[in-house]
């Protein structure tokens, strides 16, 4: 009996230092409501790269953990992919249930090609992303689309252009077939209620897609709370009820969770509750999917660039301006990566550059600030995730002195703002 108990001990133990995995926790209704309760991580919950304690959460009872697996942007979407692969292991290891999700930011366009074009080549990013994970388990949740900005322009943390709803539509419906198309499991949507209202179109497309909303500040441990409703009237998106309750799989009801209690070293963290009983959340994890060599990410695949146009002449008033267009061997436009201008005169400042994407594998590269003189250098392809090889177009043009514009008078300083309590309304737990 005593060799028994010894046994099972070291197995608990095993599988306490992550090098068994016995699968799945038992689902509990142990989030507000009885309900199944579930976080979502980013790289927010992970600072200066500290582990997370998923041990310690699954003893909250917390039985999924929606993790932010690729971004739009080449940067974010570095860090996203570390994340993932360690964090899956480690929930999965754990007992916990995983998802994760995409961040994505729709294209400076209105051309409508261009727009289908874009939406699938992000998705591919996505295919890619589980390729790399091994595809789906029956311990997998179904991967998110995060679509919560319709901003195309930003400049200096200032949004200049937005997408229309219908070309945020199109996107959406675009990136959501072409993943349903390739898993066989349809992946949610995430989003919060204005935007679906405004920036999405309502169609019977969208509902078949189960929706995560985020709404704060309602308590779901009281039964008669739903998330994402007005006072007066109904927000009207694609999982509107009749009677102005949505139509929800997973709501995610704070931001302002302890952070401590569920073992991340942030101070908060995201918590979530499922919409239903165990038979709905388990429908969600059927359908194994496992990728095929296609699927795979690529390394440091051909790329072909060219440049579309260029500046061959301007004043020190001015910007220079470069189109980049990049695809891959098979003619599709790539994947990640970004552009840049490199001088050949290392002493000479290549100036201030501000890259817009146009869409996928398209940028406008503008640069300002550069002094008079000749410049020889080239645009440069590059991506830092090294999927697609760096490609170079050699580029020269002059930049003669402009008129001293006229100093604009300095703004009077505004005493700094008070600091404000994001967490303020919101549930706590």
């Amino acid at each position: 009996m005593k060799k028994l108990f010894i046994l099972l001990t070291l197995c608990l133990t095993l599988v306490t230092n992550n090098v068994v995995a016995l699968g799945p926790l038992p689902l509990v209704a142990a989030g507000p409501g009885n309900r199944i309760h579930g976080v979502d991580i980013s790289m927010w919950q992970r600072p200066y790269g500290k582990p997370i304690n998923y041990q310690k959460m699954a003893k909250t009872g917390v039985r999924f953990v929606m993790i932010k697996g690729a971004d739009s942007q080449p940067s974010a979407d570095s860090l996203a992919r570390k994340y993932l692969i360690e964090d899956r292991k480690a929930a999965q290891a754990a007992g916990l249930y995983t998802g994760f999700y995409y961040f994505a930011y729709i294209p400076d366009t209105k051309v409508r090609a261009e727009i289908i074009a874009d939406a699938k080549t992000q998705a591919q990013k996505v295919i890619w992303r589980l390729g790399e994970i091994g595809g789906y388990t029956e311990q997998d949740l179904p991967v998110a689309l995060d679509l919560e900005t319709n901003c195309v322009r930003r400049i200096s943390g200032v949004c200049q252009k937005y997408a229309s709803r219908a070309h945020v539509s199109l996107w959406a419906k675009t990136w959501l077939k072409e993943i349903t198309l390739k898993t066989k499991r349809l992946p949610f949507i995430y989003s919060y209620p204005n935007f679906l209202q405004s920036a999405k179109a309502r169609s019977k497309h969208f509902a078949k897609y189960p929706l995560w909303i985020a709404a704060y500040g309602i308590d779901p441990a009281e039964p008669t709370n739903h998330p994402g409703m007005k006072s007066v009237g109904c927000f009207v998106h694609s999982w509107t009820k009749s009677d102005c309750t949505a139509d929800y799989t997973i709501w995610q009801y704070s931001s302002c969770g302890k952070g401590s209690k569920y073992g991340v070293a942030s101070s908060r963290i995201d918590l979530n509750v499922f919409n239903g009983g165990e038979e709905k959340f388990y429908a969600l994890t059927k359908g194994i999917w496992k990728p095929d060599d296609v699927d795979l990410l690529p390394y440091n695949e051909t790329t072909t660039a060219t440049l579309l146009s260029s500046s061959s002449s301007i004043t020190t008033n001015d910007k220079a301006n470069f189109v980049v267009d990049a695809v891959r061997p098979n003619g599709t436009h790539v994947v990640t990566g970004s552009v840049r201008f490199v001088s050949a005169d290392t002493t000479v400042e290549a100036g201030v550059q501000q890259v817009i994407r146009s869409a996928s594998g398209r940028w406008t590269l503008k640069v300002s600030g550069l002094i008079a003189g000749s410049y020889v250098g080239y645009v440069e392809y590059f991506d830092e995730s090294k999927t697609h090889a760096s490609a170079v177009m050699p580029v020269l043009f002059e930049v003669t002195q402009g008129p001293t514009p006229t100093p604009k008078p300095s703004p009077t300083k505004k005493p700094a703002p008070k600091p404000v309590d994001t967490c303020a309304g919101q549930i706590r737990y």
